[in-house]
């Protein structure tokens, strides 16, 4: 197999050298993904389980080893604040901050706790998207023992764990500080109890429940817990380590806020006598204002809003775009990401055989399985200009307009019928409510009225129709002395009633001459 370009493979390459040292374990390759339970599964969940699997495919391919790809839920952390997402989130949490999200009531009512929803959620989440996973809980590995071996190794070198943790703590932090949290058997807090003493010889520990914080605060307690069978757990700056060593992870991404949890983590699972998996630190999804989009709050663009306006392959394909760039998810980036997918899909035949696996196409379809025919000239940005120019919500109609635009549109009924659909849903959420229509200028009427009496007398057909049309508005601007970005400006608020718009001849072909007279005319007046 040749050197491959895409970064898919060279994270998979990376974990194949891994494998290869000294010392390596021969179970199947084990890929994790990460999920705090405190909120809704979000964007960033589906993103890093889709990149995940677009590095297990790879490597799959370059290795022909056999792979998994688990996702972890940290349901055993304590709630710390109320999501503002919840409507009764005051009333229904309030009482349990500083308590395990998995022994929470759900607010909901429908589950056996807060993260019991949760949990559910991001299992439906991805098997509506086809991931191939296994799901796994912090609370069931306490339980279920299956930490207990790590748990031992940590106890028995917690003072190395200290040396390593203690000095990344500010000052008034590292007193009394430790990596494990026991779960107060009286009141059940995990946040409010501190350990008092280590018992390594007889696997336990010292507690007390003393400790106060924003909406918590200790009942009193204190006694010996063993650190078996789920009665503590371990801090955020242990648990990545916890895992490693537990399953001998090979591979696990992260956003880069947590570039100093993977460092320390790293080091912590090098004290407990294993390696750390191979990791890739990517950038962080952000909403309209620049901000990291939050599942506690709700803020930016979910996978479900997507889906309404916009076909899934076409968020795998955004998703794919180089991890390492930070990415701004609102309502705008919708058009172009499906014209970049459907252009990526019109290419996909002509790409060279020995080049395949570095193309889009084959990551977003699992190594290049079932990858759909699309060949025509009709794509997002096109049906909301039609959209835009015809003032109608009748897809029947916008049906027909698109047809007689490109004839060959017709072979894919589905794609047509799902961009129109999802089109009109785009357009009457994010378009419409934003269209302000201004009243022209006396000047502004002149340069339209030359741009309708030079398109009423064109008899403009033939390949270059749209080259020849789109020099109207250009030649006008040049003889009246404007900037044609000015005229175009002037054309988009005052006919559309938007800041941007269609090209002029690819609108005139769309729509019709006599439409876009129509639309001229009303506005000269």
């Amino acid at each position: 197999m040749g050197q491959k370009r895409s970064w898919p493979f060279a994270e998979a390459t990376q974990i194949q050298q891994r494998r290869s040292r000294p010392g390596a374990n021969d179970k199947p390759v084990l890929f994790q993904t990460g999920y705090g339970p405190s909120g809704l599964p979000h964007i960033g969940t589906f993103a890093e389980v889709a990149r995940s699997s677009f590095v297990r495919t790879a490597y799959e391919k370059l290795t022909g080893e056999e792979t998994r790809l688990q996702a972890f839920s940290d349901d055993m952390d304590g709630l710390v604040k109320i999501p503002g997402n919840i409507s009764n989130g005051e009333q229904a949490l309030r009482p349990h901050l500083g308590k395990p999200l998995s022994v929470i009531p759900d607010p909901f009512g429908c589950c056996d706790s807060f993260s019991g929803h949760n949990n559910n959620k991001l299992q439906q989440f991805l098997d509506a998207y086809g991931f191939g996973y296994e799901f796994k809980s912090s609370r069931q590995a306490y339980e279920d023992s299956e930490f207990d071996e790590g748990l031992v190794v940590l106890l028995q070198k917690v003072e190395e764990v200290l040396q390593v943790i203690l000095p990344t703590l500010r000052e008034e932090n590292r007193d009394g500080w430790s990596p494990f949290f026991p779960i107060c058997p009286e009141c059940g807090s995990v946040y409010a109890t501190r350990v008092t003493g280590y018992h390594p010889e007889r696997e336990s520990l010292s507690f007390t429940c003393d400790r106060q914080g924003d909406g918590f605060g200790g009942c009193g307690a204190e006694g010996e817990l063993s650190i078996r069978g789920g009665n503590v757990k371990v801090g955020w700056k242990v648990d990545w380590a916890l895992r490693w060593f537990t399953y001998d992870v090979d591979y696990e991404m992260s956003g880069k806020d947590l570039i100093d949890s993977v460092k320390l983590s790293s080091r912590i699972v090098r004290v407990m006598g294993k390696q750390p998996p191979a990791t890739m630190i990517y950038e962080l999804f952000l909403d309209e204002e620049g901000k990291k989009i939050s599942k506690s709050v709700g803020k930016g663009l979910s996978v479900d809003h997507w889906v309404d306006f916009a076909p899934i392959e076409s968020l795998l394909y955004y998703i794919l775009q180089n991890p390492q760039r930070a990415k701004r998810l609102y309502w705008d980036v919708v058009p172009k990401a499906v014209d970049d997918y459907l252009e990526a899909l019109r290419q996909w035949p002509d790409v060279e055989e020995e080049k395949r696996e570095d193309s889009d196409v084959w990551h977003i379809y699992a190594g290049g399985k079932d990858v759909p025919t699309y060949d025509a000239s009709v794509n997002f940005t096109v049906v909301n200009n039609l959209i835009s120019a015809l003032g109608t919500d009748d897809a029947g109609v916008l049906r027909d307009f698109l047809l007689r635009y490109d004839q060959e549109v017709r072979k894919y009924p589905d794609v047509l019928d799902d961009l129109v659909q999802k089109g009109l849903t785009y357009y009457r959420e994010q378009v419409l409510p934003h269209k302000v229509y201004r009243d022209p200028s006396e000047a502004e009427r002149e340069m339209f009225q030359q741009i309708c009496d030079r398109l009423d007398a064109s008899q403009i057909d033939g390949d270059d129709a749209e080259k020849q049309l789109q020099g109207i508005p250009f030649d006008v601007a040049r003889e009246v002395g404007v900037e044609p970005r000015e005229l175009f400006t002037s054309f988009y608020e005052v006919v559309l009633g938007q800041e941007r718009g269609p090209r002029f001849g690819t609108m005139v072909l769309l729509v019709g001459k006599e439409r876009v007279l129509e639309m001229l005319r009303d506005k000269v007046g």
